[in-house]
């Protein structure tokens, strides 16, 4: 292939940039330049440059597609214009062989460039029905890969292909051991992980930081809350750790774990169904988000996977008495995610990402 360059794009929130992070070695493997268009707040900026930082990161203007009324509705096109000039300057230069997106709003006028400028555009949707900025980028799609096969029921099916979930290959490498170091525990309760998410969840926090007390005399916590949440009064209990955000960590604080209280994001949900671990899932509602994270946390509640409970209904008792039937469906949950699909390798995505490149 001698080495021909392919763009990735996506960012906004860890669920669009964590998949092209586990597709960069792969596509290098495969003689592929790589190179990366975000935007130069989102969080895939920090992400891409620190676990990649020989891949050329270019920077673009972006705006944010809202549902809702907001005075910035009136200004944000003209930011995506922008994107779409700085893009097509980006393909311009850089000549790629295809563009591989994974959604977020700073991928629009990268996918509206690629198609004016005939690259081949690969989309990938990971939850059951597509997002926003998907939705908008579909009819510049030349393919679209699906994580879930009831999506092909809502993209074009003469261009779209269900490929199931992509595990991220280091997840498979983490170890009880390196969690224990990094966490540095001293009773042996079963182990709780808590997370909501890159930009954290004010409601899971509340619920377990009210719950405290009761929680640690049960659990060991690994509670993930997000940038600029933590509370470093917290630091001092000897079986409750905070961390902010964990990227090379999560694999082993994810082996050490028992339990999970999650958001529904399909990235998250599939990394713990790949572990077999037993999940709580805590949706963002409807009135927070499109529904889509309520639809995944469905699909693995009726498939056995995990339990479910509507942040409209959970208060500190009830979030309680959710975690004692997790702890005593445990088994149940466990053989039901044995029997689970397989997940796909980074490698085996990679090499249908290259059959698209022209």
């Amino acid at each position: 292939m001698n080495n021909k360059t392919i763009i990735l794009t996506g960012g906004g929130t860890a669920g669009h940039v964590s998949l092209n992070q586990a597709l960069i070695p792969e596509l290098k493997k495969l003689d592929f330049h790589v190179e990366y268009i975000g935007s130069k707040e989102g969080i895939e900026n920090e992400l891409i440059r620190e676990s990649f930082p020989s891949v050329p990161y270019h920077s673009i203007s972006s705006g944010k597609l809202r549902r809702y009324f907001s005075t910035k509705n009136f200004s944000d096109p003209f930011r995506v214009g922008a994107g779409l000039m700085q893009a097509v300057n980006i393909i311009r230069k850089t000549k790629p062989v295809a563009i591989f997106s994974k959604g977020g709003f700073v991928s629009v006028p990268v996918v509206m460039a690629g198609r004016m400028m005939s690259i081949p555009v690969i989309i990938h949707e990971s939850d059951v029905t597509p997002g926003l900025a998907n939705k908008i980028a579909l009819p510049f799609a030349d393919h679209i890969f699906t994580v879930f096969n009831e999506t092909l029921a809502h993209v074009p099916s003469d261009k779209s292909t269900c490929t199931g979930s992509l595990i991220r290959s280091e997840l498979k490498e983490g170890t009880a051991a390196k969690g224990q170091e990094i966490c540095s525990f001293t009773s042996s309760l079963p182990v709780l992980m808590v997370m909501g998410g890159s930009q954290g969840s004010v409601m899971i926090n509340s619920a377990i930081r009210n719950n405290l007390d009761r929680l640690m005399e049960e659990y060991n916590i690994i509670h993930l809350c997000g940038k600029g949440n933590r509370m470093p009064e917290l630091d001092t209990y000897k079986n409750y750790r905070q961390f902010e955000y964990v990227t090379h960590e999560l694999p082993h604080l994810l082996h050490m774990t028992d339990f999970v209280v999650s958001r529904a994001g399909s990235n998250s949900i599939f990394e713990f169904l790949a572990l077999k671990k037993p999940m709580l899932l805590i949706p963002l509602s409807i009135q927070k988000s499109r529904g889509d994270q309520i639809l995944n946390a469905n699909l693995f509640e009726k498939q056995g996977f995990a339990h479910v409970v509507e942040e409209e209904q959970l208060s500190a008792d009830r979030f309680m008495e959710e975690l004692t039937l997790l702890q005593k469906d445990k088994e149940k949950l466990i053989e039901a995610m044995t029997k689970a699909k397989p997940p796909i390798t980074a490698a085996e995505m990679a090499k249908l990402v290259a059959t698209h490149a022209k």
